[in-house]
This record gives C-alpha cells, sequence and structure tokens, in this order.
C-alpha cells in the first residue's frame, strides 16, 4: 500500500516517521502547501518524496493532517474515489470536518483525533514516537465504511494507539474542556506576564508551575486559532466555566476566606483520582 499526508508539520512529520516503522506501506509520500516544509520533510526523511495534490489522491491511504479549515477545504476538492481508499482526518474540531464530506464518498473517511502533539510545530519538530501509547478518538464511525474501519484500526494499532470512540457533538464539547480552553488560559497566562514592566525579570525566576502552565502557548497560533473559530460555542462555554472559578477565588482573596480558599484548592485535588 502507498500512504499520502497532506500536512507535514509536527502531526503529518511524525506519522511519516511513524508509519515508515510500521511496515504497512511500500511508500509514504507527502504534501505541504509551504515549499520550504515539503524540503524539510524529505531532508529529515519524513517522507520518501513530496507529490502535488493529484499524485496524493493516488494513494491508498491519505492522512489529513493541516489545520482544521484546511482539511475542510481540502475535502471540498477530493473527487472520484476508489471503492477501497481510506481518508483520514486529524482534525481536532469534528462538528465542520465532518459537515463538509460528500455523501458520495462517506464510506470512505474515518475521523479520527489523536489526543497527543507538544508546543513545538513544523517539520523539524517532528519525532517518530509522538504517538505511541497515546488515545486516539474514532468519530462518528457508523457512517465509515467497514473496511475503512478495519484498515484505520490497523493502522493505529501499528502506532501504538489506545482506541476510544466518541460522536462528534461529544468530542467538541469535551476536548474545548480538556484541551481548547486550557491552550487559551496558557496564552492568556503567558501574555498576562509579558505585558508587565519587566518580564524577563520575571521569566528570570520562574519554576515548574509557570514553565508548565505556559509551555503550550508556544502552539500554533495557526492552528489553534482555526481550532477557536470551528468550536466557538463550546470553547465559550469552557472559558466563562473558568472565569467563574477564576472570580470565585479572587472573590474569596478579597474577602480574607482563606478556609474557604483552601476548601476549593482541596476539592480540585480530587482531579487526581481522575488522572
Amino acid at each position: 500500500m502507498k500512504a499520502g499526508i497532506i500536512g507535514l508539520g509536527l502531526m503529518g512529520g511524525s506519522l511519516g516517521l511513524a508509519l515508515k516503522e510500521s511496515s504497512l506501506f511500500s511508500l509514504i509520500v507527502g504534501d505541504d502547501s509551504n515549499p520550504v516544509h515539503r524540503r524539510q520533510a524529505i531532508y529529515l526523511g519524513l517522507v520518501d518524496e513530496c507529490l502535488d495534490f493529484k499524485g496524493i489522491l493516488d494513494c491508498d491511504v491519505i492522512f489529513l493532517c493541516t489545520p482544521v479549515d484546511s482539511i475542510v477545504e481540502i475535502i471540498k476538492n477530493i473527487k472520484n474515489l476508489r471503492d477501497d481508499q481510506l481518508v483520514i482526518d486529524f482534525g481536532g474540531v469534528k462538528k465542520e470536518i465532518v459537515k463538509s464530506i460528500p455523501q458520495s464518498l462517506r464510506n470512505n473517511f474515518v475521523s479520527l483525533h489523536p489526543m497527543c502533539g507538544t508546543e513545538n510545530f513544523g517539520p523539524k519538530a517532528a519525532f517518530k514516537d509522538l504517538y505511541k501509547n497515546q488515545i486516539m478518538i474514532f468519530v462518528d464511525i457508523a457512517k465509515s465504511g467497514q473496511y475503512q474501519l478495519n484498515l484505520a484500526r490497523e493502522i493505529c494499532m501499528k502506532l501504538g494507539m489506545n482506541i476510544i470512540k466518541m460522536d462528534s457533538k461529544d468530542h467538541d464539547r469535551h476536548t474545548a474542556f480538556i484541551s481548547h480552553m486550557p491552550h487559551i488560559l496558557s496564552y492568556a497566562l503567558a501574555n498576562a506576564v509579558l505585558k508587565q514592566e519587566n518580564p524577563q525579570d520575571i521569566v528570570a525566576i520562574a519554576g515548574g508551575g509557570f514553565k508548565g502552565m505556559s509551555r503550550i502557548s508556544k502552539s500554533s497560533g495557526v492552528m489553534w486559532s482555526a481550532i477557536a473559530k470551528q468550536n466557538k460555542d463550546n470553547l465559550l462555554e469552557s472559558i466563562d466555566t473558568i472565569l467563574d472559578e477564576l472570580c470565585y477565588a479572587k472573590k474569596l482573596i478579597e474577602n480574607n476566606q482563606f478556609d474557604e480558599l483552601k476548601d476549593w484548592m482541596i476539592s480540585a485535588n480530587k482531579l487526581r483520582e481522575i488522572l
């Protein structure tokens, strides 16, 4: 089989490296809208060669690893697939993506979301173990062809991933709380510090707490603004929820209610029982 990867940044590049180790494919090709990324992908060995969009569409398995708004546009240009071809999108928001898939090609598509990543982006950020032991969410699987589902499962198992199933509505709401809102919070923390009089002096004394919470603020603004746009309503709900908690903590501090503040903090410790 031949695999084609559209989008050769962290996700697509790491996928190329992992697929090379899987021995599932005889050839792995790629494409990226950025010519520098294409050259880097070849130089770094992320794919065997780069082809144009038409060449990618000839592949047995096609992976869409671009920002979510680009995935919707790419799907609009996919026509006349063979019955045995598989198209997998890695989008972090699913509602608009699954809605954009034409009914005539629905069997060919399996919508996945790998719950992994780093704050780095671009081909140089790719590494082969990104997906290993991570969660892969299969979304709206009842609409996919059985052959395509079986092949997608086989690929994920070869990557060493743990599979869970979810519908697109639940997926988008849940990821707003555990992924999208935390990124917004991290960007807010970074911007708050950078707006202080001497941000370099503040960062110079930063310990693990600040570094941990601000790490993902270095993530791609292109990717995360597109996610915010497509998951707007769920993201706003999650932001309102965190604002309520921050306002409550602020009120307790203002009113010197430190016993209540302690109880509020202890209640958050229960998260350790779940994670």
